[in-house]
């Protein structure tokens, strides 16, 4: 039992981290670029569910201003900012964004103050259902399952059966090409930016229900998402989805399992704090056991894939 219920947190840790990085592997591997700020989306759009929520009593709305804030987050940052990176090398460009990051802290603390907030979820969502076997588990861990499953299939559909999709493929495999055919470059990559960030911001309000939301609450996940992106290949959705599991996975079971295991050989306090310690360091020793196998990624470049 203890198993399932560590699986399935797992698999919702999984989700989140992959609504983090679909935006991220996105963004690197259409238009090439390293984006620190990244996590500051994510923070936005927790900051934005939060504000509106208590403002106007209902999570859904707040759960929508995620979105759209995060997107219009992106879209501004990426016209006022990012697009004079793309002929730039990755150090201007991790410079640049490492600044947002600043800006975007400071300016959330300047709105919201330091303190965290919190947000309530809705009768509908709280509680516990009973699962095959007597598990009984939170229902809005198994809604963010669902949000993440229905937002890869939403973006294998956008990217592999729409037009937009066909654009953003084309996009990364030869973009001087495609300019040379009449469609937008600026438009496009504005739009791939705004998409990315909107994933984020939504990841952010689903997080910051289950935690909560405060100032440089992004750049933790930022850097699970950047194993992630490494470990499924640059610009891959499919390699996003699977690499964001296996992680998600990884470390919930290996925080799960391993104090019972180091148990046996040390008293249950060193056990609980080494087992906790090795399940992080696990995280980066699949990622270098891809790398070694694979140092493209388990499923290359290319975002159609």
């Amino acid at each position: 039992m203890l198993l399932a219920e560590q699986a399935l947190n797992g698999l919702q840790y999984g989700m989140m981290l992959f609504l983090m990085a679909a935006g991220l592997t996105l963004v690197f591997g259409v238009m090439g670029l390293i984006n620190l700020a990244h996590g500051s989306l994510y923070m936005a759009g927790a900051f934005a569910c939060a504000a509106v929520a208590a403002a106007t009593g209902s999570f859904w709305l707040g759960l929508a201003a995620s979105l759209v804030a995060a997107a219009a987050a992106g879209a501004l940052v990426e016209i006022a900012v990012i697009r004079r990176l793309y002929a730039r090398d990755h150090l201007d460009q991790v410079l640049a964004t490492f600044a947002l990051i600043l800006v975007f802290s400071e300016g959330t603390r300047w709105l919201f103050g330091s303190f965290p907030l919190y947000l309530t979820l809705p009768p509908s969502l709280s509680g516990a259902v009973m699962l095959p076997g007597g598990l009984h588990y939170p229902l809005f861990r198994l809604v963010i399952i669902g949000f993440g499953a229905a937002v890869a299939l939403g973006l294998w559909w956008l990217i592999a059966r729409t037009r937009l999709g066909i654009r953003i493929r084309a996009g990364e495999a030869d973009r001087e090409m495609i300019g040379a055919l009449g469609v937008d470059i600026a438009r496009l990559y504005t739009i791939v930016f705004a998409l990315g960030a909107a994933l984020a911001g939504f990841a952010g309000a689903l997080v910051g229900t289950i935690q909560s939301v405060q100032v440089g609450m992004g750049e933790p996940v930022l850097i699970l998402a950047f194993v992630v992106v490494v470990i499924g290949g640059i610009g891959s959705i499919k390699g996003a989805f699977v690499g964001a599991l296996l992680v998600g996975m990884t470390d919930t079971l290996g925080k799960a399992l391993l104090p019972g295991l180091l148990s046996r050989m040390w008293d249950a306090a060193s056990a609980n704090t080494v087992g906790a310690s090795l399940a992080s360091v696990l995280i980066y020793v699949l990622m270098a056991v891809v790398l070694i196998l694979r140092p493209q990624g388990l499923f290359g470049a290319g975002a159609g894939r």
